[in-house]
C-alpha cells in the first residue's frame, strides 16, 4: 500500500480568524489513539471550541472535538479528550513567554494529515475587540467592491 503525501484538511476553525488577531503560526504533531485517528481519516472533526494550554511544561490541545469512531469497541475514545501536542522544546518555551503575557491565547487554527501524519496548526493570537472585527469586515467589503468595479472597468474597456 502506498504511503500517503500531501495534505489533507480535515477541519478548520473559521472563526479563530474572526474573533483573534494571529500572531504567530506553529505546526504540531499530536498524541493520538487508533480510533482517534480513524475518525479523522473519515473527516469528522471540530475545532470551534479548541484552546491550547500548558500542564507541566506540555502543551496540550483542549476541548476539540473528535468524534467516537462509530465502528469502535469498548476501547473507543472520548470526543472531548486532552491531547498532547508535539513540539520543539525552543517552540514550546517561546509561546509559553509569549502566552504568559496578558491577553494571548493559544487558538487551534486546522487540523489535516501532512504525509499520513496527524498534524495541527497552532497560533498565538490576541482576543478582538468588537470594534476590531467591525474594522476587518468593513476593509473586507471595500477591498472586494474595489476589485469589482476594477473588473468592471477592465471588462469595458
Amino acid at each position: 500500500m502506498p504511503k500517503e503525501s500531501g495534505r489533507k484538511v480535515v477541519a478548520t476553525n473559521r472563526k479563530a480568524r474572526h474573533d483573534y488577531e494571529i500572531l504567530d503560526t506553529y505546526e504540531a504533531g499530536m498524541v493520538l489513539m487508533g480510533t482517534e485517528v480513524k475518525s479523522l481519516r473519515e473527516g469528522r472533526a471540530s475545532l470551534v471550541d479548541g484552546f491550547a494550554t500548558f500542564y507541566n511544561n506540555e502543551l496540550w490541545l483542549e476541548a476539540a472535538y473528535i468524534p467516537e469512531y462509530l465502528n469502535g469497541s469498548w476501547t473507543n475514545h472520548s470526543a472531548r479528550r486532552r491531547r498532547k501536542l508535539l513540539l520543539h522544546r525552543e517552540q514550546l518555551e517561546k509561546i509559553m513567554r509569549k502566552t504568559s503575557e496578558s491577553g494571548f491565547t493559544i487558538v487551534p487554527l486546522q487540523l489535516y494529515f501532512l504525509d499520513g501524519r496527524a498534524k495541527v496548526e497552532i497560533a498565538v493570537a490576541r482576543g478582538k475587540r468588537e470594534y476590531d472585527k467591525r474594522q476587518t469586515l468593513r476593509e473586507k467589503q471595500d477591498n472586494r467592491e474595489a476589485l469589482r468595479e476594477m473588473r468592471a472597468k477592465n471588462r469595458g474597456a
